[in-house]
């Protein structure tokens, strides 16, 4: 049986950050249909003293999303991938390179998972984020690139962000394999996101012309 952790007093900011640490930790292992009681158990505090901290498990869902969902965006990004003074190019691979070791870790994708799969709506908050903070302003420098209309004139077409989360869906499932299938994975992952920054740098101007020229 596994040893119950020694109580310890702690001034309630770090009890806060012991619990919120803990039940990142718990979630994914368990998913968030893992209980309170046991969650409160490995802390080795009580749950009336969870409680106290989080007055039902729905704010404590809630804090973990903002923790594991929201505070692991830098807005720092969205004006990297914006920056024309450089290449697109080395702005996409740049922001790829910080962006998976420091997000797509281990805990938030089984975090990820284990939300998909029991239909809440956290992924789909989170997918609302990656498309306004990433998805959108990379499908503008795609434009510029491809010489096209800015997305003042001719707003972005559905199809467009679609070609955006092809490039994106291919770096998150390298992490999938990684993470919850434990496949093995080039161990250069700089090497391979500049590979599928290039396929999608190859690929996606021409496929965008189209687009936006239906549109």
């Amino acid at each position: 049986m596994q040893a119950v952790p020694v109580r310890r007093r702690l001034a309630p900011a770090e009890r806060e950050r012991h619990i919120v640490d803990g039940a990142v930790s718990f979630f994914a292992e368990a998913g968030f249909g893992g209980q309170t009681r046991e969650l409160a158990r490995r802390l080795g505090i009580t749950q009336p003293l969870l409680y106290r901290y989080f007055p039902t498990k729905q704010d404590l869902i809630e804090r973990v999303y903002e923790e594991v969902y929201v505070r692991g965006w830098d807005p720092r990004w969205t004006r990297l991938i914006a920056d024309r003074s450089r290449p697109l190019r080395a702005r996409l691979v740049d922001f790829y390179a910080e962006y998976g070791p420091t997000v797509l870790t281990r805990e938030w994708m089984r975090i990820y998972m284990f939300v998909a799969l029991a239909g809440a709506a956290i992924n789909q908050r989170y997918t609302a984020l990656i498309e306004r903070a990433l998805l959108a302003p990379v499908c503008a420098e795609l434009r510029a690139e491809a010489g096209l209309p800015d997305t003042a004139s001719v707003p972005l077409a559905d199809a467009e962000i679609e070609l955006a989360w092809a490039m994106h869906s291919a770096v998150f499932y390298d992490y999938v394999r990684k993470h919850i299938y434990a496949a093995r994975v080039a161990a250069d992952a700089g090497e391979t996101v500049a590979r599928m920054v290039d396929a999608m740098l190859d690929g996606t101007p021409a496929a965008m012309r189209r687009v936006v020229a239906k549109a």
